[in-house]
C-alpha cells in the first residue's frame, strides 16, 4: 500500500513538473519574429498572390504563340414539313442528322505584338517579384521596430520597479527617523505620496509593455498574445561599421540594391514595352486557318424508279458518310488597319503618357532614396550623440542622488529635495533607455539602406 501511494505521488509530481515546463512562455528572438512574420503576415500573403497572378499572365502571353484549335458537333431531330436533302422536295417527315466541324487558326504575323506582350509579361513578373520583396522588407523593418519597442518598455519597467524599491526603502527609513523624533511627520507623508506615485508609474510601465507586446503579436498574426514574450538580446553597441561610411557611399550602395528603385525601373521598362505593343497595332496582321467539316444523315435514301415512283434504301453507315461527306477549307487572311476611329493612335498616345509618368516616378524614386539615406544618416548620428549625452547625464544624476541621500540622512535637506533629486535621476535613466533604443532603430534603418538584412541568417 505504501509503495502504491508513493508511486501515485511521484506521478503527480512528474505531471506537475511537465506542466510547468510546457507552460513556460516562449522567448522569441528578433530573427524568429521576422521569419514568422514573413510567413504569416497578411500583406505579404497578398503580395504573393499578386506574384502568382503575374506568373499566370506570363503563361497567357506564351499561349498567344500557340494555334487555336476548336471542335464542335451537332445532332438534330427534324419532325414535320421539311426539305428532303436528296430530292429537294418538301415533305412531312421525321429525320435525324449530325454535323461535325473542326477549326485551326494561327497568327502568322501581328505586328510583333505577341512577342512584345511576352517580353512585357516577363518584365511585369520581375516587377511583381520586387514588390513582394519590398513588402517583406517593410514588414521586417516594422517587426524590428516593434521588437525594440518591447525591449525598451521592458527596461523602462525595470527602472520604475527599482525606483519604487528605493523609495520603499527610503519610506521605511524615514518612518524610523520620524519615530525617533529626528524628522517631522510631514516628511513621512511626502515619501508615502512619492511611493504611491512610483507605484502608478510602475503600473503605467506594465501597461505600456503589455501594449507593445500586443502590437508585436498582432504584427506577427499570433492569436495567443498573452503567452508571448521576446528574448533578452543585447544590442548595446555604439560602434557600427555602417556609421563609419560616408552618406554618399551609402547612397551609392542603396542605388544598386534598394528594392523600391528596382520596382520603379521595372515599371519604366514595362511602360516602354506597352508603347511598343500599342505601335504594333499600326501594322497589318496575317492569320492562317484550316477548317474540316462533315455531316451524317440517318434517314433512308429515296431512289426514283421512274413514272414518279420511288423506293428507299437504307442510309449508309456512319463512318462511310463521315468520310464521303467531309470537306476541307484552308487559307490565309490579311487584315490592314486603315481607319478604326483613331483607336490605335489613341492607344499609342495613352501608352506614351503612361511612359512619361513612369519616367517621372523613377526620377522621384531616386530623389526620395537620396533624401531618405541622408536623413537616416543624420538621424543616426543625432541619436548617437543624444545617447552619449544621456549616459553622461545619468552618471551625473546618479552621483547627485547619492550625494543628496547622504545629506538627507544627516538632516541637511528635506524629503522634497531628496525626491526631486531622485526624480531627476529616474528621468535620466529613462532618457538613456529612450535614446539607446532610438539609436538602435536608426542604425537598423541605415543598415537597411546599406544592404545589410534585418535578420542574420
Amino acid at each position: 500500500m505504501k509503495r502504491l501511494i508513493f508511486t501515485v505521488f511521484s506521478c503527480i509530481l512528474l505531471g506537475l513538473g511537465n506542466h510547468a515546463a510546457y507552460s513556460q512562455v516562449k522567448k522569441w528572438t528578433l530573427n524568429e519574429c521576422v521569419n514568422y512574420a514573413l510567413e504569416k503576415n497578411i500583406s505579404i500573403r497578398q503580395s504573393k498572390l499578386d506574384y502568382e497572378s503575374s506568373q499566370i499572365d506570363k503563361k497567357v502571353a506564351r499561349g498567344n504563340f500557340l494555334p487555336t484549335i476548336n471542335a464542335s458537333g451537332q445532332h438534330n431531330w427534324i419532325n414535320g414539313l421539311t426539305q428532303n436533302v436528296t430530292t429537294g422536295i418538301l415533305e412531312i417527315q421525321t429525320t435525324q442528322n449530325s454535323s461535325f466541324n473542326g477549326t485551326v487558326g494561327i497568327d502568322i504575323y501581328k505586328g510583333l505584338q505577341h512577342q512584345n506582350t511576352f517580353r512585357r509579361s516577363k518584365l511585369a513578373l520581375i516587377a511583381s517579384q520586387y514588390q513582394l520583396l519590398k513588402m517583406q522588407e517593410d514588414v521586417a523593418l516594422n517587426v524590428a521596430n516593434a521588437y525594440l519597442q518591447v525591449l525598451f518598455n521592458r527596461e523602462n519597467l525595470k527602472v520604475q520597479k527599482e525606483l519604487l524599491h528605493l523609495d520603499s526603502i527610503q519610506m521605511n527609513r524615514t518612518g524610523q527617523l520620524v519615530d525617533a523624533g529626528t524628522l517631522p511627520r510631514g516628511d513621512l507623508l511626502d515619501i508615502k505620496a512619492t511611493v504611491s506615485g512610483d507605484n502608478q508609474k510602475k503600473i503605467a510601465a506594465e501597461n505600456q509593455l503589455l501594449i507593445s507586446k500586443l502590437s508585436l503579436a498582432q504584427l506577427l498574426q499570433l492569436d495567443d498574445f498573452q503567452n508571448f514574450d521576446v528574448a533578452d538580446e543585447d544590442y548595446d553597441s555604439k560602434e557600427n561599421a555602417v556609421m563609419m561610411e560616408l552618406p554618399s557611399a551609402i547612397y551609392a550602395k542603396a542605388k544598386e540594391q534598394r528594392t523600391e528603385l528596382k520596382i520603379a525601373k521595372a515599371n519604366l521598362e514595362v511602360a516602354e514595352k506597352d508603347v511598343t505593343i500599342a505601335r504594333g497595332g499600326y501594322q497589318p496582321s496575317l492569320q492562317g486557318f484550316y477548317n474540316f467539316n462533315t455531316r451524317i444523315s440517318y434517314s433512308d435514301i429515296p431512289v426514283s424508279l421512274g413514272n414518279n415512283q420511288f423506293t428507299t434504301i437504307p442510309a449508309p453507315r456512319f463512318w462511310d458518310q463521315f468520310v464521303d461527306n467531309k470537306g476541307h477549307t484552308f487559307g490565309v487572311q490579311l487584315s490592314v488597319p486603315i481607319l478604326n476611329g483613331f483607336s490605335v493612335r489613341n492607344n499609342v498616345q495613352r501608352a506614351k503618357v503612361a511612359l512619361e509618368r513612369s519616367k517621372i516616378a523613377y526620377e522621384q524614386s531616386e530623389l526620395d532614396l537620396e533624401r531618405n539615406v541622408y536623413t537616416a544618416f543624420t538621424d543616426a548620428q543625432g541619436a548617437l550623440k543624444s545617447y552619449e549625452a544621456a549616459e553622461v547625464a545619468v552618471e551625473a544624476r546618479k552621483e547627485a542622488f547619492r550625494y543628496a541621500t547622504e545629506r538627507y540622512e544627516v538632516g541637511l535637506i528635506n524629503t522634497l529635495d531628496l525626491n526631486q533629486s531622485q526624480t531627476l535621476y529616474a528621468n535620466a535613466q529613462s532618457e538613456v533607455l529612450r535614446t539607446k533604443y532610438d539609436y538602435m532603430f536608426r542604425v537598423k534603418i541605415l543598415e537597411f539602406y546599406f544592404g545589410i538584412p534585418i535578420i542574420q541568417k
